[in-house]
């Protein structure tokens, strides 16, 4: 009888990991920009009569969409509503709007995208027999104190508060997904033992079937990626090989350290899938229910993140501060190595 066991996992010492945490605080430039962001977003619009349609514009109408002279299913709708320049249609439709008054009626030329979902239409020049019912234009509220108001907040100041702490919350996980990929990259750097072939096999297999996956979504080949078949497996081995060198050494750093993901953080993630679902909540809390390894794959990150804070504890990163463009940029680079 043959079988295999797990490696001796040495695991180096914590407290010399060099790394860096990027520390933004929040400008009075990119809290000016969130706030016109939120009142774009509470945009209004006003009927007004002999409007002629531009960018921006509320276009109300019913049409029918035809190739060939044959309508085509999901191409009618009635009372249908579309902004102009917001790219919310297919290619040629809103061009063909522009101009257009309430009371009008045009015939509208588009081009569905080759790579259109439903293959019967892609690709192909439709004809849209349009009726404009109404044309409205926007109406972005003024930033001052009945806006805050209108949100439910106290005050304009207290409005700044909110969004400039919203803002900080995010370059402090901008932040942290910078430095956890560090940090993973120097785990993966400092540890170096024989890996479980049947474990990397494993990794590598999921991954691969993903691959191939992914390129007969997009009808595309290795070649298109600029590399062979050949190539193509040594990356995704690699890869597999740091994924299963990394969980080992996360599980190793978690066990030893006693640390656990709690009945209670477990019903918390839960929560957070099924309100990821409206409606179907029941079915989500059925399904964790009656399937153990879904409710593992709830655990693994949890469980993760806690070795990721334990460990940056340990190795007690530098800190500098940075712009907000710098900040992005280095995540950017960060996430793209």
């Amino acid at each position: 009888m043959s079988f295999e066991v797990l490696p001796p996992i040495p695991v180096t010492d914590l407290t010399t990991l060099k790394l860096e945490r990027l520390v933004a605080d929040v400008d009075e430039e990119s809290l000016n920009k969130a706030l016109a962001d939120l009142a774009e977003r509470n945009t209004s619009y006003e009927l007004e009569e002999g409007r002629a349609a531009t960018d921006g514009d509320l276009v109300t109408m019913d049409f029918k969409g035809s190739i060939d002279g044959v309508e085509f299913e999901g191409g009618s709708a009635e009372g249908a509503t579309l902004t102009l320049g917001n790219g919310q249609f297919i290619p040629g439709f809103e061009d063909g709007l522009k101009g257009v008054k309430a009371g009008e009626s045009r015939v509208v030329t588009a081009t569905f995208p080759a790579e259109y979902p439903m293959k019967n239409l892609a690709g192909k020049d439709a004809q849209f027999a349009v009726d404009v019912k109404g044309v409205s234009k926007p109406k972005t509220p003024e930033i001052n104190e009945d806006f805050a108001k209108g949100l439910g907040v106290e005050s304009l100041d207290k409005l700044k508060e909110l969004v400039g702490e919203q803002i900080k919350r995010e370059y402090d996980q901008a932040a942290r997904l910078k430095i956890k990929r560090e940090l993973l990259d120097a785990l993966d750097k400092a540890h170096s033992f024989e890996l479980p072939p049947s474990l990397v096999d494993f990794e590598f297999d999921n991954i691969w079937r993903q691959v191939e996956n992914n390129l007969k979504a997009t009808n595309k080949t290795f070649a298109d990626e600029g590399k062979t078949e050949d190539e193509a497996r040594k990356e995704y081995r690699d890869i597999a090989e740091r994924r299963v060198r990394l969980g080992l050494v996360i599980g190793e750093i978690g066990e030893k350290n006693k640390l656990t993901v709690s009945q209670d953080e477990l019903r918390r993630a839960l929560f957070e899938r099924a309100r990821q679902f409206p409606g179907q909540e029941k079915m989500v809390y059925e399904y964790y229910e009656k399937t153990p390894g879904a409710v593992a794959e709830l655990r693994a990150p949890i469980f993760e993140d806690k070795v990721v804070d334990f460990v940056l504890e340990q190795s007690k990163p530098s800190e500098r501060k940075v712009s907000r463009d710098e900040l992005l940029k280095a995540v950017e680079e960060a996430t793209e190595s």
